[in-house]
């Protein structure tokens, strides 16, 4: 699509901050008012369409398609999303170990503990850790525990915690990303490690593939434009 507008402003709504194209407010993918709560938020927005070429490159429109979702599918219907985000707690990727003889069990206790130790803590619940891939259920208790958690965000953390937990497979990594003050606060870089362990592990034993390397790097990007996401939308305005 060529590009049809000039200038990209924001402005304050009456319920928050719109993206204005040549003064016209945007609007979502299913035609509701693109309104989001902050104005750092709106900019970083308008950032995405400022940066436009030409030709329009819809991939670039991260925080756009995060605040659609939060908008037209989180809002209207809170349930269907947190029953999706709740499913990785069920699955947890850090629950789920190598044999404790195994070389790579060490290096799991040694980055996975810390988190699991913090949500447990946090979250007043506890994950069952398994050796090897066979499903092993979490405790009924933790489970609803965690759907309360999840209950309890807005609209744009539940954005942020669909794309979080479907990229590292973990509800807790997921909820760590969004904790301003928790144990990964602002380090997308050591939670996303701690999610592709694994793949990493593989790669230092047998040799880094381009492709996969790539693939990687696209797949932090995103998890870190999530958790940026997360923090622009609550981020307090300047008094």
């Amino acid at each position: 699509m060529k590009r049809f507008y000039k200038d990209v402003t924001v402005a304050p709504d009456d319920s928050g901050w719109r993206v204005l194209l040549d003064l016209r407010g945007i609007k979502t993918a299913m035609g509701q008012p693109q309104v989001v709560p902050t104005r750092a938020l709106a900019e970083a927005m308008a950032a995405e369409w400022a940066g436009q070429g030409e030709e329009i490159d819809a991939a670039r429109f991260r925080f756009r398609d995060l605040a659609d979702y939060a908008i037209d599918i989180a809002g209207p219907d809170r349930a269907t999303v947190i029953a999706a985000v709740l499913r990785f707690a069920e699955t947890d990727t850090l629950c789920y170990r190598a044999e404790p003889d195994a070389a790579l069990y060490p290096r799991q206790l040694e980055v996975w503990e810390p988190l699991l130790n913090a949500a447990e803590q946090r979250w007043d619940v506890h994950f069952e850790r398994i050796s090897g891939v066979i499903h092993h259920p979490q405790p009924d208790a933790t489970l609803a525990r965690m759907a309360r958690a999840l209950e309890a965000q807005d609209s744009y953390n539940l954005a942020a915690l669909h794309t979080l937990a479907s990229l590292a497979a973990s509800l807790v990594v997921a909820l760590a990303a969004i904790e301003p003050n928790g144990i990964g606060a602002a380090d997308a870089d050591m939670l996303w490690s701690a999610a592709n362990l694994e793949e990493d592990w593989q790669a230092e034993l047998w040799g880094k593939d381009a492709e996969a390397e790539a693939l990687r790097a696209r797949r932090l990007a995103e998890f870190a434009g999530a958790m940026h996401f997360a923090a622009l939308a609550r981020q307090a305005e300047p008094q």
